[in-house]
């Protein structure tokens, strides 16, 4: 079970999950809008799910870029080193 209150003009809910309280802005001066937003985080931990947070998919592919572009813009000692174990990893991993 959560609440609403006011804080300036704005409305703000608070919800709890496994006992430790959330708060979060609903970002308008309308309380059907805070109302909305609590059922909807409220539902969210009834699935089981985390409230508000929602992870996008990444693929290998994509992890592995990033991840030699970053050895290669900071000028790391290791990039060969690192390199290797993407090419390794990626028999497994890829796609």
């Amino acid at each position: 079970m959560g609440s609403i209150y006011k804080r300036g003009s704005i409305y703000w809910i608070q919800f709890y999950r496994n006992g430790k309280p959330y708060r979060e802005s609903s970002h308008s001066e309308l309380i059907t809008h805070a109302q909305r937003l609590l059922k909807k985080r409220e539902g969210e931990i009834a699935e089981g799910r985390l409230p508000g947070i929602y992870f996008d998919k990444v693929k290998f592919d994509e992890l592995a870029q990033d991840f030699i572009t970053d050895y290669r813009i900071n000028g790391k000692d290791t990039l060969k080193k690192a390199e290797q174990f993407v090419k390794y990893l990626s028999g497994s991993f890829e796609g």
